[in-house]
Formats: C-alpha cells, sequence, structure tokens
C-alpha cells in the first residue's frame, strides 16, 4: 500500500497555498484572492478551496446573514487578516 495517497478529506500541507493578496469591489468586498502560486481565485472558489484544506490559515463560516463568509484563522494578528491584505 502506497501511503502517499491522500484521502478526499485529507490534504498535503506542503500543497496548500496561502492567501497573499485580495481584490475589492467598490463596496470594499473582497471578489478574489491571489494565491501564493500567484493564481487568482474568485471569492467563491476560495471558499470552496478553504472547505476543502487547499488554503493554509483560512476557514468559512456561516455569518447571521446566513451566507458563507471566508476569513482568516484567528492568531491574534490583526495584519495578516483578510482585509489587512496587500490589494491587487
Amino acid at each position: 500500500m502506497n501511503n502517499n495517497n491522500w484521502s478526499n478529506n485529507t490534504v498535503n500541507p506542503a500543497v496548500q497555498e496561502q492567501v497573499v493578496a485580495v481584490r475589492k469591489n467598490g463596496d470594499g468586498d473582497i471578489v478574489q484572492l491571489q494565491l501564493s502560486s500567484g493564481r487568482v481565485v474568485d471569492y467563491k472558489e476560495a471558499q470552496q478551496m478553504a472547505k476543502n484544506g487547499q488554503i493554509a490559515h483560512v476557514n468559512v463560516f456561516k455569518g447571521r446573514d446566513g451566507d458563507e463568509h471566508l476569513r482568516s484563522d484567528a492568531d491574534g494578528d490583526p495584519s495578516n487578516n483578510l482585509d489587512n491584505l496587500p490589494v491587487f
């Protein structure tokens, strides 16, 4: 048996991407995210990637409005919050 096979629920941490920059619309809402590979994904795709464990230090939560939202993992450092990342 090959131990290098990863199930759908397990992601190799070495292949996880990180969010390095964001693009916002006129209302200041994040609409696209740039990943450490240089790839740009829209908000919905980033949500799915976060659910699948493909993006490090980011999670999806259900807000009071009933919608799912993307946020960085709580670590006490506001400088790495998604809203505070560089804009591209």
